[in-house]
């Protein structure tokens, strides 16, 4: 049997909602789909802090009825998620379980990325070709390039054009895996709410959205919690509903009009405006980073910070014009979701079947 590796120093599917998270659970499910053994290896305790989520792990698991193991003396937490085997450690065994799975048997390829990844591809380097997911342009994003691996996946063009040439990497373009519902799309009528956002952080617009909370005050904002709980500084905003971190996007992607995407930082390529277009949702996004890419005719870029222009393209997609741009927002979504494992064939990574 063909195996694959995926290897961070972040959590175990499906823990913590983000874009690179569920990126690597996709593609590591289409795998295990196609009859490879998947071994997903992460961490119990959060790399930019050290903190525990292993009881939450385990009380989750218990609540979505997935059997699981726990070795008190390795402290390792060990479960299948959608035919993928997750084995979640303590960050300092993680280098330690890396060569363990390294040797059960020899993978045929190793996906690394984000925090610490430049020393797991360097360490799985040694026995087997590894591949580095450049999930963003930032530091830790491009970490996993200093550990020299052999492939590149980058998620944008975007992203592509911020890297530099390597002689030991060769940077594939590979955008997110997506999937679909399979309920059908609704329509304008049967969308109850208004406006969204995903992780109202600063660094993702979260200073415009309140602008435009005062701009508009006839418009209504449903603010969904990310990176960390925000809420107290929409206290006494009446337009402003905020809800909690949650697993269950696409309900809420089908019930309101428009994404807001106002983020000042340069993303490489938000999940969030894919998923939305699936769900019949169109964009408005800034002009930073991935996201006119991401975007394409299934919505509109702004420029970041224009409180009046934002404003203006809010209330220009009512009517008519919504209903032509909830259709190309689906268009443009929808011819994402196909095989990434074709991709990687196609590019070398992987031997075609």
């Amino acid at each position: 049997m063909r195996s694959v590796l995926f290897a961070w120093r972040r959590f175990t599917p499906p823990f913590l909602i983000g874009g690179a998270e569920v990126t690597q659970q996709l593609l590591a499910e289409e795998f295990a789909g196609a009859g490879w053994q998947v071994t997903y290896l992460g961490a119990h305790e959060a790399p930019w802090d050290g903190s525990s989520v292993l009881a939450d792990m385990r009380y989750q698991l218990a609540a979505r009825g997935v059997e699981y193991t726990y070795d008190k003396a390795r402290d390792m937490l060990r479960y299948r998620w959608n035919g993928v085997d997750c084995r979640s450690v303590r960050q300092v065994a993680v280098l330690a379980e890396l060569d363990t799975v390294l040797r059960e048997p020899t993978p045929e390829l190793v996906v690394t990325s984000q925090e610490g990844s430049a020393e797991l591809a360097v360490r799985a380097g040694r026995v087997a070709p590894v591949v580095g997911w450049i999930h963003s342009v930032s530091r830790t994003g491009t970490e996993v390039l200093r550990g020299r691996p052999r492939y590149a996946l980058v998620v944008s063009r975007f992203v592509q054009s911020r890297l530099g040439a390597s002689p030991d990497t060769t940077a594939i373009l590979c955008y997110p895996p997506f999937t679909v519902s399979g309920v059908d799309v609704p329509d304008a009528s049967a969308r109850t709410d208004d406006l969204l956002m995903v992780n109202p952080v600063p660094a993702k617009g979260a200073q415009l959205v309140t602008e435009l909370a005062r701009q508009l005050p006839e418009r209504r904002f449903t603010l969904v919690e990310g990176w960390w709980d925000t809420s107290d500084e929409f206290i006494g905003a009446d337009n402003v509903r905020y809800v909690r971190r949650t697993y269950e996007m696409d309900r809420l992607y089908r019930s309101h009009r428009l994404l807001l995407v106002p983020s000042v930082v340069e993303d490489a390529f938000p999940r969030v405006i894919i998923e939305a277009g699936l769900a019949g949702l169109p964009t408005i996004g800034s002009d930073r980073g991935g996201i006119a890419e991401a975007i394409e005719d299934g919505g509109l870029v702004i420029p970041s910070g224009e409180v009046l222009a934002w404003a203006a393209a809010i209330r220009s997609l009512d009517g008519p014009a919504w209903a032509e741009c909830a259709r190309r927002a689906r268009e443009r979504a929808s011819r994402l979701v196909r095989s990434c494992l074709a991709e990687l064939a196609a590019a070398g990574v992987i031997a075609a079947t």
